[in-house]
């Protein structure tokens, strides 16, 4: 068992997480306010963008393998080196929907630009 450095970026918190657990049940364990709600990798709640690091995330079937690269979902996601996540990040093709779910374009520009 090896144990990494989790940081998570803009926040000055840190964890440490073994790559036998998943980034999300250290956070709960530490008392870290990680949003989530499945636990299962679907529903993209506990998303986080890497800007450092690796993870392994071989049940996040919430994600293109494209996404899985530049993504974790915390409750899926096991440290693979030392981190830094961007919590409550999603992929573009994820914000993209919910503007479109919530009636907007989200290529269209603003009479402000």
């Amino acid at each position: 068992m090896t144990e990494y450095t989790v940081e998570f970026a803009g926040t000055g918190e840190e964890i440490t997480v073994s790559d036998t657990e998943t980034i999300l049940s250290r956070c709960i364990e530490e008392g870290i306010a990680q949003e989530y709600s499945c636990r299962v990798g679907m529903c993209l709640a506990c998303s986080a963008k890497i800007e450092a690091g690796e993870v392994t995330q071989p049940a996040a079937r919430g994600f293109t393998e494209e996404e899985a690269e530049n993504y974790a979902l915390t409750c899926m996601a096991r440290p693979q080196s030392d981190l830094v996540l961007d919590r409550g990040k999603y992929p573009p093709s994820i914000e993209d929907d919910a503007a479109r779910a919530a009636g907007a374009d989200p290529d269209a520009v603003s009479a402000d630009d």
